[in-house]
């Protein structure tokens, strides 16, 4: 736990939160200890505040509604996946013999879970200030002001802009990689025969808001 400690620059006075935190259903019900369920339901809590409070000050110009698809931008599974495998967090879970030779490590849903869990973990072992300051550290380039406004829905974005064009986008799915547990969608963004972008995502709709926003990049929208 020590590694993981450096990782995100925090010492823990009570060791069996971050102890819990890392530990999956499974292996709890495997061992009878405490697994990383109720730490989760907190840690989701404490993420969406520190998200909201951040946006608040840092999109003065944004409305609520906006605001919204934002947030929930950043704290779905698949941004909480990437801000797991940042810090490695995979390979300090607690898992059981089943769920470790299922890939349980690799799962962007085990992943996003955890690393609610050691949010709370961090938020009741040293107060919401220290919560928010690995939550900056872990999302990284995604609080970024021009990375936060590419959140915001993409193929609407896109839709309109063509719309006011008399012509309309469409989406053609390309590919599905990576393990069943996780796998990873490819699709691009056609103006007629004309490629406007690509894009990948955990999900159908998110490899097509990646690829919308690709297409917006691409004419400077």
């Amino acid at each position: 736990m020590s590694v993981l400690e450096d990782r995100l620059g925090h010492r823990f006075r009570d060791r069996k939160l971050l102890e819990t935190a890392l530990t999956h259903p499974s292996f709890g019900g495997d061992h009878h200890v405490p697994h990383y369920q109720r730490l989760e339901f907190l840690g989701d809590a404490v993420l969406e505040l520190a998200v909201s409070r951040y946006l608040y000050f840092e999109l003065p110009e944004v409305d609520e509604g906006k605001l919204t698809r934002i947030r929930a931008a950043l704290v779905r599974e698949e941004s909480l996946n990437r801000a797991a495998q940042r810090i490695g967090l995979g390979e300090f879970i607690r898992l059981s013999v089943g769920e470790e030779r299922s890939g349980g490590r690799q799962k962007p849903s085990i992943l996003s879970d955890v690393m609610e869990a050691v949010l709370a973990a961090v938020y009741l072992d040293a107060g919401f200030d220290e919560a928010v300051r690995i939550i900056g550290m872990v999302l990284g380039e995604e609080l970024r002001p021009e990375v936060l406004k590419d959140h915001l829905d993409a193929k609407s974005r896109l839709q309109e802009l063509m719309q006011r064009e008399g012509r309309m986008p469409s989406y053609d799915y390309l590919s599905m990689e990576g393990p069943p547990h996780a796998p990873v969608f490819s699709y691009r963004v056609m103006d007629g025969e004309q490629e406007l972008g690509r894009g990948s995502g955990t999900s159908k709709q998110n490899a097509q808001q990646a690829a919308a926003r690709d297409a917006l990049k691409r004419m400077g929208a």
